[in-house]
């Protein structure tokens, strides 16, 4: 594992993109706080830009640097999820601006998952993760479903996990600011 971090995390550094396991599905990651970096998820997946990606941190001290003000009900969410949780946060900072939805949120996870958790804490930065399909396609539940355009289209895939059948994406919590608490998919 300790070789495929090293390699992802160069790719990261290099601002490149990659295919890699994480603790829902198959990603594709970059630097989430490289705009370049990001148009080339957009671009692979051929996704409008309108439309926002989620980034991964490693736990809550690197969720405070990268989101003006947390919410008190997004610590008890994460104290108590039982599933991978995505909780989208009012006003990201130090983000690439092309990740930020025109609303000013960002979709964050706290994965668990060791080969994430590693990566990022080496990386010590957020980094995308968005799954491994071209827009409007279905998901891959597992590494044999990725489509060749998105294996060729990544500058390095990780070599983990192969054979591994993903579980399902996860929970996304909306949180707004001002209390409002919306539940974008169970």
């Amino acid at each position: 594992m300790t070789e495929e971090i090293n390699k992802a995390f160069d790719q990261l550094q290099s601002g490149n993109t990659i295919l890699y396991p994480t603790d829902t599905i198959w990603g594709l990651g970059c630097d989430a706080t490289n705009a370049a970096a990001v148009a080339k998820i957009y671009k692979l997946k051929n996704r409008e830009e309108s439309k926002a990606l989620i980034c991964l941190v490693s736990d809550i001290e690197m969720l405070k640097r990268y989101i003006e003000e947390i919410p008190v009900a997004a610590y008890k969410l994460l104290e108590i999820a039982d599933r991978p949780t995505t909780i989208i946060y009012d006003n990201p900072v130090g983000i690439a601006k092309n990740l930020v939805a025109p609303d000013r949120t960002l979709a964050i996870r706290i994965p668990d998952d060791e080969f994430c958790q590693k990566l990022i804490r080496k990386f010590n930065r957020p980094i995308v993760s968005t799954s491994a399909n071209i827009a409007g396609q279905l998901t891959p539940k597992s590494y044999k479903e990725i489509s060749a355009e998105i294996l060729k289209g990544v500058d390095y895939v990780v070599n983990l996990h192969n054979e591994k059948t993903t579980s399902k994406p996860s929970t996304i919590i909306q949180l707004r600011s001002n209390g409002e608490i919306n539940i974008i998919r169970a």
